[in-house]
């Protein structure tokens, strides 16, 4: 390695992270220069390791990173996991390792959206608390140094405070975001960033942990039901019966028939598809519940967009199925055209529940794979696989793992 580079890794777990590590490796070269330093030609590169994506202890998650750093030669690395890790009962956001030139970032631990520009914005603070220390003094130094610079380069960038994570958006004034700087003796963490609100950082990390169960990723597998319950449903569309009982139904019991339709979809898949976690020794009991509530707010997600698309389907085979002659012979009272749509979302209620109860859903790898424990097995898997064939390689030999080094 020539003078003058700088090597940053970023390591990601399997799925969603990986998405982000591809995005970040062309653009953060020119914004390290930018916000760090400037004479070193930076190089990015990013790997997935399984391992960073099975531990809810961050030490365990940093000892990881400092491994493959080692491995790969890097000058400094960064780990972005997508299980939530805490501090005692608060939510870690990120922490760093100066003697290892590591740092971690929970994604979860962001919430949900813009969460580009958050993770950008948290590797940039990471590897610049790491490159000038976390002490006051160095902090004022790193931020002499980012204010002097002009203000018209990279306004993209939120953040240019030499001791905030990441910019102030919205989200961040309600759930604000704690810098510490640990000073016990069992600590390897130079810097902790935590959210020191319990409610509020309860709300990051389930809408985190729904971004990273990417429920959009599952309408795939609706397919089939879709198909299903628009059969269903456009068979009882030619039947005055639906007209009238949309025609009499008041506006709540609406939204009733809506509620109760979509919870029995989400309840039905999760029975059917065996995605709650049940107790076990492995895991924590309040990490049983944050992944079982993911795991129920993804399916809602899911399902929700199922049922609007359902709806306008609907809407469109109404209008086309049913004259306006018709359906004011058949209905009592003033009818118009808002009755299709009341037509229309009584049909999408009835049918989604038929849906629930009568079909299953495609590509059930894809449903499992959404869940963090199913996740989280796969992972395991996909360690042990590796640590066979490491064994099979080296004729049978063990490696010991790296340990932190204490801070002194």
């Amino acid at each position: 390695m020539g003078q003058g580079e700088k090597r940053l890794g970023l390591i990601t777990a399997p799925g969603y992270p990986k998405e982000l590590g591809e995005a970040l490796e062309k653009e953060l070269p020119d914004l390290l220069s930018y916000y760090v330093e400037d004479n070193y030609n930076w190089q990015v590169e990013y790997t997935v390791d399984a391992l960073t994506g099975v531990t809810e202890n961050s030490e365990d998650v940093l000892k990881a990173t400092m491994d493959r750093s080692e491995k790969k030669n890097w000058d400094f690395a960064v780990c972005l996991t997508d299980l939530p890790l805490f501090k005692g009962k608060f939510p870690i956001v990120a922490e760093a390792y100066e003697g290892g030139h590591v740092a971690l970032i929970s994604l979860p631990g962001l919430g949900s959206t813009p969460m580009i520009k958050r993770v950008r914005e948290s590797i940039l603070q990471l590897v610049n608390e790491i490159y000038y220390g976390s002490s006051e003094e160095e902090r004022q130094q790193a931020e002499q140094r980012i204010q002097s610079k002009e203000d018209e380069q990279h306004e993209e960038l939120k953040n240019k405070s030499s001791t905030r994570l990441m910019g102030k958006r919205g989200f961040e004034w309600l759930s604000p975001i704690q810098r510490e700087t640990p000073h016990d003796e069992d600590s390897n963490i130079d810097v902790r960033f935590t959210v020191k609100s319990r409610l509020s950082g309860a709300l990051r990390l389930l809408t985190g942990m729904v971004r990273a169960n990417r429920p959009w990723s599952m309408f795939p597998a609706f397919l089939k039901v879709i198909v299903f319950a628009f059969t269903t449903g456009a068979y009882a569309l030619v039947f005055p019966t639906l007209w009238n009982l949309s025609n009499n139904y008041g506006i709540w019991r609406m939204f009733m028939l809506s509620v109760v339709s979509i919870v029995a979809m989400v309840g039905w898949i999760i029975l059917a598809h065996k995605l709650w976690e049940k107790p076990n020794d492995k895991r924590a009991p309040y990490l049983r519940k944050l992944y079982n509530g993911a795991t129920v707010l993804t399916l809602l997600v899911s399902v929700s967009l199922y049922y609007v698309l359902l709806f306008f389907i609907f809407s469109l085979a109404v209008i086309a199925f049913i004259p306006m002659g018709m359906l004011k012979s058949q209905l009592a009272g003033d009818v118009g055209y808002v009755n299709y749509f009341y037509i229309a979302w009584t049909a999408t209620s009835v049918s989604t529940i038929i849906g629930a109860l009568g079909s299953v859903l495609e590509k059930e790898e894809v449903v499992l794979s959404a869940t963090y424990g199913y996740r989280q097995r796969q992972r395991y898997e996909q360690i042990k696989k590796a640590e066979e064939e490491e064994e099979q390689e080296d004729g049978g030999g063990e490696e010991n793992p790296q340990e932190l080094k204490r801070v002194k």
